[in-house]
């Protein structure tokens, strides 16, 4: 059970956050969820696959990590093997929150249920001496600020592709070297061979509204899945 408050020096002068990666404290998750701008930084390591939310229609992006629920394949003997971790994931516990009318600046809030949050000398203090915020919870600052823009930008990323039925169904089979099988479902990919026949026009207005690169970095992460496959044959994840 969550419990969001706004982050404050008065209450939470003493609290820590943990930082390491561990399946306990959040991180055995099988996707993340992603915006187009970190797209770069996501191809390196991870498939960036798409979702439709059934109930709005509505698509966001995900960094998969793993092919069944709760499987972390980054996860291995307590350390995190890609080179970058997604920005959803590092600002655990973290969150920005605004007021119901939606009026005034975004604020930070924190989840005190979370199990990142310590209260003895484990993790990374979140004010100094003096109250000041440490410069851990200005670096989380940024993050949720990016974020948030992120998400507000997105949509007019996922309306282009939807302009140009550009998103296809995904399903992928994989088999191990030990016989079984596992089947993803429900995702999107981006259609390549949709994006070649597109009118230079059309490719032009990609690109003058900024969503042609997130486009190709997309594509491009799907190198990752043999990866993925050849993490999961090797018993990755959770560890």
């Amino acid at each position: 059970m969550s419990r969001h408050v706004i982050l404050n020096s008065e209450e939470h002068g003493t609290l820590r956050v943990r930082t390491e990666a561990s399946a306990k404290l959040g991180d055995a998750v099988m996707t993340s969820f992603t915006v187009p701008f970190e797209f770069r930084r996501i191809q390196h390591d991870f498939p960036i696959l798409f979702r439709r939310d059934l109930e709005t229609g509505r698509f966001s992006a995900l960094a998969l990590l793993g092919f069944e629920s709760g499987e972390n394949l980054f996860l291995q003997d307590g350390c995190w093997l890609a080179d970058y971790k997604p920005m959803a994931m590092a600002i655990q516990p973290f969150l920005l929150g605004r007021s119901a009318s939606g009026d005034g600046p975004a604020q930070i809030h924190i989840d005190l249920e979370h199990p990142r949050i310590s209260s003895n000398e484990e993790g990374m203090l979140l004010f100094d001496s003096t109250g000041q915020p440490t410069p851990f919870v200005e670096q989380i600052g940024e993050m949720l600020s990016e974020l948030d823009a992120g998400y507000r930008a997105s949509e007019g990323f996922f309306a282009a592709l939807e302009r140009y039925d550009l998103l296809e169904p995904f399903a992928l089979d994989v088999e191990l070297k030990d016989g079984s099988k596992h089947r993803m479902v429900g995702y999107h990919l981006i259609n390549e061979e949709k994006l070649r026949t597109l009118e230079p026009d059309a490719i032009a207005e990609l690109h003058s509204e900024g969503h042609l690169m997130p486009i190709f970095m997309a594509l491009a992460s799907l190198s990752n899945l043999p990866k993925l496959i050849a993490y999961k044959d090797r018993g990755h994840g959770n560890g």
